[in-house]
């Protein structure tokens, strides 16, 4: 963990210089109105700042959860694991915690669900070498997935940080990954959630089912013309009144900033 933070920085603006961090009080604020533990932080690209609450928690990699499910996607298509965003993957015909996700369905409506059979299903035809070529071609996270091909984004070994993540997902949102500008597009436009005049939010959640406290995610990004601010939230849920929060404390901190 030691040197993380200054290491990321340097990934987020491509080039070596250190960039602003900017502790919020008021984000600090609607935190603690919430009752949860966490943090949030804006990586406002053409500004090259960083704005947001508690930077150790920032700092800190989680297990991803379904936040990873944007990777899976972009990862899948870019290998032929499927043609397009809308063919069918099989669930598997097992009974499932969610009656929604036992059918199948394609990624675009299984992104929305956050249906783990289908992601599971694209995990297994990825494989576990053009996965791990796909993670350390990308630079996601620690990049590690141990034996389990259908399980390390939710069991790990896999961690990032939300660092890592507004990182990641800037990248994303600028069509700065190395994959096809195709590839990219598609995966945007299905984590596309609303529109605001000019402005439009794009996000995937994760829940990770930890001992004593589970982690709570809410990561990505908003474009208001030509402008990109890539954010990460995550949070301890302590209970199951707290899942909502992810979201609603997300887009408070993105209102209270002024990016949506």
């Amino acid at each position: 963990m030691k040197h993380l933070f200054a290491a990321l920085l340097l990934l987020l603006a491509g080039r070596v210089n250190a960039i602003e961090w900017l502790d919020s009080p008021e984000l600090g604020k609607l935190f603690s109105d919430a009752g949860v533990h966490g943090t949030f932080l804006a990586y406002d690209v053409d500004a090259d700042r960083l704005i947001g609450h508690d930077r150790l928690r920032a700092e800190t990699r989680f297990i991803p959860a379904s936040t990873f499910k944007i990777v899976n996607s972009l990862i899948g298509l870019s290998v032929g694991a499927v043609d397009s965003v809308d063919e069918p993957l099989p669930f598997g015909g097992q009974p499932q915690m969610i009656k929604d996700w036992e059918r199948d369905m394609g990624l675009r409506e299984a992104i929305k669900l956050s249906n783990v059979p289908i992601y599971q299903a694209l995990a297994r035809r990825i494989g576990h070498a053009r996965m791990r070529e796909g993670l350390a071609s990308l630079g996601y996270g620690s990049a590690e997935i141990g034996d389990k091909v259908d399980r390390f984004w939710l069991d790990g070994p896999l961690k990032i940080s939300a660092v890592e993540q507004t990182a990641f997902l800037a990248r994303l949102a600028r069509d700065q990954l190395p994959l096809s500008g195709d590839v990219q597009a598609k995966v945007r436009d299905i984590v596309m959630l609303e529109q605001n005049g000019e402005r439009v939010l794009h996000g995937k959640t994760g829940w990770l089912n930890a001992p004593n406290p589970d982690i709570g995610w809410w990561v990505g990004w908003v474009t208001n013309g030509q402008h990109v601010y890539s954010f990460a939230l995550n949070i301890d849920i302590n209970q199951a009144a707290d899942a909502p929060k992810r979201v609603e404390l997300g887009k408070a901190c993105l209102k209270a900033l002024g990016i949506f």
